[in-house]
């Protein structure tokens, strides 16, 4: 009895940690593959300020015949190009303000990206989180711990000031072991002045098109916007720099 017995013990012991491996890989593998296929397919062509000017007319008549489900169809539409880190997320804001307005079109952008950015911060925690925390070194669990402690404020600053790649900054929270409370809030805010900022010109985008015109797509980067959202990533900063004064005084 107990030798017919070791087997069965041996064969579920090897069995837990293939199946919590798989459960852990399983998402990255979905996502990686949804992004090839949407790459292949050409898919990602439609996601530009080229494909709404050819097709304005189509996506205006699809928002019309969809009525009260257009907005949650696009925020699912913004959601899957950011998860999918599909290029094309200026497009999508101005297509946001083109068809809802400036006020709904800011709501379902921001909606939609911190969606999709959620589901980066999820799969990219379950893939890699447990992993980097248990291999990583002296040095990288000292950043681990500070970024940890100021979450909120440097992720803030990150989504704030529209210098750094927005896949980048959905994967470091997560590999840091920030709290997805604490992320999705920062996200949602964080992204939100530089939204309006492109939401509010994508309301307008109709006269451009109608002049065969572009945008300036490079708006965010003019001084007299810049500037300010540095200003807010800065303030973001305080309560950092306010701790470190308290602790060295």
């Amino acid at each position: 009895m107990r030798e017919s017995g070791l087997p069965a013990m041996d064969q579920a012991g090897t069995e837990a940690p293939a199946s919590a491996g798989v459960k852990r890989w399983l998402p990255l593998a979905l996502l990686v593959t949804a992004g090839v296929a949407v790459y292949f397919s050409g898919a990602h062509r439609y996601v530009s300020f080229h494909a709404l000017a050819a097709h304005r007319e189509w996506v205006l008549s699809q928002v019309a015949v969809l009525g009260f489900w257009a907005p949650l169809a696009f925020i699912a539409l913004y959601a899957a190009v950011a998860a999918l880190s599909i290029p094309g997320a200026t497009a999508m804001t101005l297509a946001g303000g083109f068809l809802f307005g400036t006020v709904l079109g800011t709501l379902c952008n921001v909606t939609g990206a911190t969606i999709g950015a959620t589901l980066v911060f999820l799969v990219a925690r379950s893939a890699f989180g447990e992993v980097l925390q248990r291999r990583a070194g002296p040095f990288l669990k000292k950043i681990e711990e500070g970024f940890r402690q100021d979450a909120v404020s440097y992720l803030l600053v990150l989504r704030l000031v529209p210098l750094f790649p927005f896949w980048l900054v959905n994967l470091v929270p997560a590999l840091f072991g920030m709290s997805l409370g604490a992320y999705v809030l920062c996200t949602f805010f964080g992204i939100l002045p530089g939204a309006v900022v492109y939401t509010s010109v994508g309301g307008g985008l109709g006269e451009f098109l109608d002049r065969g015109e572009k945008p300036d797509l490079h708006l965010v980067f003019q001084p007299h916007i810049l500037l300010p959202l540095i200003g807010l990533g800065l303030l973001a900063l305080v309560p950092v720099a306010y701790k470190r004064w308290k602790q060295r005084s």
